[in-house]
C-alpha cells in the first residue's frame, strides 16, 4: 500500500492521527519530569531552551537517519530553503520557546488541556486560507462541542470552578505556542505538494535545534546540567515524540483537507491529561471525566459532517 493509499483510508487517517496525538501527549508529563531530573527551575528559561535545542536536534538527526536508510536523498532541494527555515522558525524555535516557558510554570494537565486550542485556530485559519475547506455546521457544531470540553477544564482548575476562567502567564505562553503551531502546520501542508515530509521534518528540526541550542549556550554553556541514564532516556523519548509524531501528523495534513483532521488534534490534551495523571500524579477529577466526553463528542460529530459531505459530492 502506497504512503498516499495509506495515509488517506479512514483506518490510516484514525490511526496516524490517534498515534500521532498520543505521543504529543507524552510530552507533558516528560518534559517536567525531564525538568525535575535535570533540576531545570520554571526561572531557568535558557536551560528550557537549551534542552529543547537538544531535543530537536536528534529529532532532526532521526528523521535523516530514516532517509538514509529508506535511501531518500538527503540532498539539497533547490528553492526549499525559505519554507524549511520559516517551519523551522514557527514550528520549534518560537512554538517551542513559548511552549517550554510555559510549561515550566503551569500544571501538566494545564498545559494539555490549552494545547487543544491548536485545533480551534487551526480549522478557523484554514477556513480563510482554503477554497474547499470551509467550516461547515456540523464541523463547527463539533469544534463547538469539543471546545467547551476545554473550557470546562479551564474553568474547574481555579478555586475548584467558582473562580471563572483565569489564566497565568504560563498559560499565556502556551497558547501563544499553539498559534505559532498551527501557523507552522498550514506552511507544512503547502511545503509537502513539492517536499517529502521527512525532509521537511527533519531538516526544519533540526535547524530549528541548532538555533535554539546556540541561542541557550551563549549565556549558559553547552552543558549546564548532568544527565544521567535516566535523563537521557527522557531525552530520548522526546526526541523520538517529535520525529515521530511530526511525520505521522503532517503525512495525514499532506493528503487530507486541514479541517477534516484538525479535529483529532482535541485529542493531545485528552492523551496529555491522562498521561500527566499517570505520570506527573496529577488530580484527574470529575471535570477532567466531562471534558474528556466532550471532546470525544466533537470529533464523532466532525466525522459524521465529513461523511455526509462525501455522500452528498457523490450524489452530484
Amino acid at each position: 500500500m502506497t504512503a498516499a493509499k495509506f495515509f488517506t483510508h479512514p483506518l490510516g487517517i484514525f490511526g496516524a492521527s490517534v498515534s500521532a496525538t498520543l505521543l504529543w501527549g507524552s510530552s507533558y508529563p516528560f518534559i517536567k519530569l525531564s525538568y525535575a531530573r535535570l533540576g531545570i527551575g520554571s526561572s531557568d528559561t535558557l536551560q528550557q531552551l537549551l534542552f529543547a535545542g537538544y531535543r530537536f536536534t536528534l529529532a532532526g538527526l532521526l528523521i535523516l537517519a530514516y532517509m538514509v536508510i529508506r535511501r531518500e536523498s538527503l540532498r539539497y532541494q533547490r528553492g526549499s530553503g525559505g519554507m524549511v527555515s520559516s517551519i523551522a522558525m514557527l514550528q520549534t524555535v518560537l512554538q517551542y520557546t513559548f511552549f517550554y516557558a510555559g510549561l515550566s510554570m503551569s500544571a501538566g494537565v494545564a498545559g494539555a488541556v490549552i494545547s487543544g486550542t491548536i485545533s480551534f485556530f487551526q480549522i478557523v485559519l484554514a477556513h480563510f486560507i482554503y477554497r474547499d475547506d470551509r467550516i461547515s455546521g456540523a464541523k463547527g457544531a463539533g469544534l463547538l462541542v469539543g471546545f467547551i470540553g476545554l473550557l470546562v477544564l479551564g474553568i474547574a482548575k481555579h478555586d475548584g470552578g467558582a473562580g471563572g476562567l483565569h489564566f497565568s502567564a504560563g498559560e499565556l505562553l502556551l497558547m501563544a505556542a499553539t498559534l505559532f503551531n498551527a501557523f507552522a502546520n498550514l506552511l507544512s501542508k503547502r511545503a509537502a505538494a513539492t517536499l517529502s515530509v521527512s525532509y521537511i521534518n527533519g531538516y526544519q528540526m533540526l535547524l530549528g535545534g541548532i538555533v535554539l541550542s546556540l541561542i541557550a549556550a551563549g549565556g549558559v554553556g553547552w552543558t549546564p546540567f548532568h544527565f544521567d541514564g535516566i535523563g537521557l532516556l527522557m531525552l530520548l523519548h522526546l526526541a523520538v515524540v517529535s520525529a515521530l509524531a511530526f511525520t505521522l501528523w503532517n503525512n495525514v495534513m499532506k493528503y487530507n483537507r486541514v479541517g477534516s483532521v484538525s479535529m483529532y488534534l482535541f485529542l493531545i490534551p485528552v492523551f496529555g491529561v491522562l498521561q500527566s495523571a499517570l505520570f506527573l500524579h496529577e488530580a484527574l477529577s470529575a471535570a477532567v471525566l466531562a471534558a474528556l466526553a466532550l471532546v470525544s463528542a466533537g470529533i464523532v460529530i466532525v466525522n459524521r459532517g465529513r461523511r455526509q459531505a462525501a455522500r452528498t459530492l457523490t450524489e452530484e
